[in-house]
């Protein structure tokens, strides 16, 4: 799958027992509607800090989400999916919210109001994606799966090549400025981002009543995992595009 924590395999042990609780797609998303509101309280709470002056301790608290949304990002997706992933997802939504909140105020300082645009452009690009799929404008064939595999595989190797490329004061030219080249790369990745939805949602809709209810949280994870993924592109594409009128 496109989505590296939304794969079959993960599920894959689940769909062959009965459950007496099955996974639903209406669980599904009121799942990820609380992880999205978790996300939104911390992002705020973190925003007014900035605004406040307590810009040591939104540091501090973005640092701890960080290193905290790693470790538990890591155990949601190697670890048992019981019922502790309503607690592991909950606290990784919060502390995605800290680090989400950080970054958009500092950014918000420097270009106003670009961080509610990109916010707005999410919200618009997430329900887009679901009524394409929905009516099937958009159908997520096993070729659409393979290009969109491709697509972010590629795009998370020029990100991992630009990490290393940093060790060493050194930049891939062009791709992260704000050239045409850097904004035709942003807008390719928060298309591929919006894109891997499709998939997204396709996976969610099929396993329906077949794994355990367990899932809705480890779903309602996976699809905030591209929902910040995207308000993260969006906003780099809007600060390029800031940039560039500044």
């Amino acid at each position: 799958m496109a989505n590296p924590v939304l794969n079959e395999r993960v599920f894959s042990s689940n769909l062959e027992s009965e459950h007496e609780n099955v996974m639903t797609v209406n669980g599904t998303i009121l799942k990820t509607c609380f992880l999205g509101l978790l996300t939104a309280i911390t992002f705020a709470y973190n925003w007014g800090l900035i605004l406040s002056g307590f810009a040591d301790k939104a540091i501090a608290l973005s640092k701890f989400g960080l290193w905290g949304g790693v470790i538990l990002c890591l155990i949601i997706c190697f670890g048992p999916k019981n019922r502790f992933l309503m607690f592991t997802t909950s606290l990784y939504a919060l502390c995605e919210g800290l680090i989400l909140g950080f970054i958009s105020a500092v950014v918000n300082t420097k270009f106003p109001g670009v961080a509610s645009q990109a916010a707005i452009g999410t919200l618009f690009a997430l329900f887009s994606m679901f009524l394409l799929y929905k009516t099937n404008i958009i159908k997520c064939t096993g070729t659409f799966k393979k290009v969109l595999f491709t697509s972010t595989f590629a795009i998370f190797g020029v990100y991992l090549l630009q990490i290393i490329l940093n060790l060493f004061h050194l930049n891939i030219p062009a791709i992260f400025s704000n050239s045409p080249i850097g904004i035709g790369f942003s807008i390719i990745v928060v298309a591929v981002a919006s894109f891997n939805l499709i998939i997204d949602f396709d996976l969610i809709e099929n396993l329906s009543n077949k794994v355990d209810k367990a899932f809705e949280w480890y779903c309602g994870f996976s699809l905030l995992v591209t929902i910040i993924w995207m308000y993260i592109e969006i906003l780099n594409l809007l600060m390029k595009l800031q940039s560039r009128n500044n």
